[in-house]
């Protein structure tokens, strides 16, 4: 490793790198959640899923079926396509 990468590279200004689609679905169903005032559990009761998947989803390591997607955004008390809206408005243009 060069002696400038060692010194200087943590001092360079990080660029936020754009989210992934399942990444801004996390970042929508975690915003609605907790504009709600629910933990993960509860919204997992509400809408019949594991509390385990909801985590999944909101950290942006499940790309959800249509099904799961409709049980998630109602107990969240959403359209289907309100809380896709939510997640396209994360996403960069």
């Amino acid at each position: 490793m060069s002696l400038w990468k060692v010194r200087y590279a943590d001092r360079l200004p990080r660029v936020p790198t754009p989210l992934t689609p399942q990444q801004a679905l996390g970042r929508a169903v975690a915003e609605r959640r907790q504009e709600l005032g629910l933990t993960q559990e509860e919204l997992a009761l509400r809408s019949d899923l594991h509390q385990r998947w909801i985590s999944n989803v909101e950290n942006g390591h499940r790309n959800p079926a249509y099904a799961s997607l409709r049980r998630l955004a109602g107990g969240l008390g959403l359209r289907t396509s309100a809380l896709i809206a939510r997640a396209e408005a994360q996403e960069p243009r």
